[in-house]
């Protein structure tokens, strides 16, 4: 028994020495810091309640991620399900990001008009400032003087009434083409979302750049990376300090070359508008190369700022509107019944 006692005595010696050791090591001393660190964190996150907040309601959310895990593979369901439970106006955290969702007339309506200015400016995102030149369009630039003239520009010299009903004749053209598609198609099945989208496609292309270019392998090609990258999750948008994880996938490299695609695309664009003879005819391009020659609306607008227009024009008016056409023809199918008032 003696023997026993004095053995285990001696092991709690060594054991104390080797802690003792361990503990003046300047590894193990950061690691136990970041332990007492994170315990701290967590127990303000989780245990501290603090006083009666102004914000919507929101669900429970994790340390880092916020609401994040929240969204599933269906963020659209995933939203409509917790707002029932949450309320018409819910606050989120996607990372770092607070979101509001609205999901209410009456809500929406404050929002958009009653107080648009508040919310007018975009957050800032990774992929959108690669792609729309870093904020100088009109989608993602911060509400502003820089805004409020781009914006005017829009309004009176490219989407008037004037500018609209003169590309009406494009509009029933290209309508025409796409039905002689499918009479010749006959009985065989038609891909309707192809069809819609090389509509929509088309009539961009000649209402913005003043040609079609569906028919030219690197800009479907080109077009396709656009789509795919702009509904690519960004990790660093959401939690700056994980931005690493989009370079190790590849995110930022495939960002940069895209970016450096379209900007040579629509640089041929303007410099063929530049050189060749338009004749009576009249695009978006030559409308915003016109301005920025004669300075006639009161404030330079220079080659960035033309093509970052051009290309909110695309990007706003090509998928959204053949996405919203499928929809509606989707809706048309299953109900029969409609079929006769459209």
């Amino acid at each position: 028994m003696a023997l026993y006692m004095y053995k285990r005595a001696e092991h709690q010696k060594l054991y104390n020495k080797t802690t003792l050791k361990n503990l003046k090591n300047p590894d193990m001393q950061m690691m136990i810091m970041i332990l007492l660190l994170c315990s701290v964190i967590i127990t303000i996150l989780f245990f501290t309640k603090g006083g009666k907040s102004n914000t919507p309601s929101s669900p429970p959310s994790l340390p880092l991620i916020g609401n994040l895990h929240q969204l599933g593979h269906h963020p659209h369901r995933s939203l409509c399900f917790l707002s029932h439970r949450y309320g018409p106006l819910m606050l989120l955290h996607f990372g770092s990001v607070p979101v509001l969702v609205v999901s209410s007339m009456e809500a929406a309506k404050e929002v958009l008009k009653t107080h648009d200015r508040v919310f007018a400016s975009r957050p800032r995102s990774k992929i959108f400032q690669k792609f729309l030149y870093d904020g100088q369009d009109v989608a993602a630039a911060p509400y502003g003087e820089y805004w409020r003239q781009m914006k005017s520009v829009c309004v009176l010299h490219l989407l008037s009434n004037k500018m609209v009903r003169s590309f009406g004749n494009v509009r029933e053209e290209e309508m025409s083409l796409m039905m002689e598609k499918i009479r010749k198609a006959s009985s065989l099945p038609v891909n309707l979302s192809e069809l819609l989208a090389n509509l929509t496609n088309d009539v961009i292309c000649r209402v913005a750049l003043g040609r079609k270019y569906g028919c030219e392998t690197d800009f479907k090609e080109l077009m396709e990376r656009l789509t795919r990258l702009l509904g690519v999750f960004s990790v660093g948008t959401y939690v700056p300090w994980l931005a690493w994880i989009d370079w190790i996938r590849g995110l930022d490299s495939q960002l940069e070359k895209l970016r450096n695609d379209v900007d040579e695309f629509l640089e041929r664009v303007l410099q063929d508008h530049e050189d060749g003879d338009r004749g009576d005819r009249t695009d978006f391009v030559d409308v915003l190369l016109k301005i920025q020659r004669e300075k006639s609306v009161g404030f330079d607008i220079d080659r960035v700022s033309i093509k970052a227009i051009i290309l909110d024009v695309f990007v706003g008016g090509t998928d959204t509107s053949y996405t919203l056409m499928e929809w509606v023809m989707l809706g048309v199918f299953k109900a029969p019944k409609t079929n006769v008032v459209v």
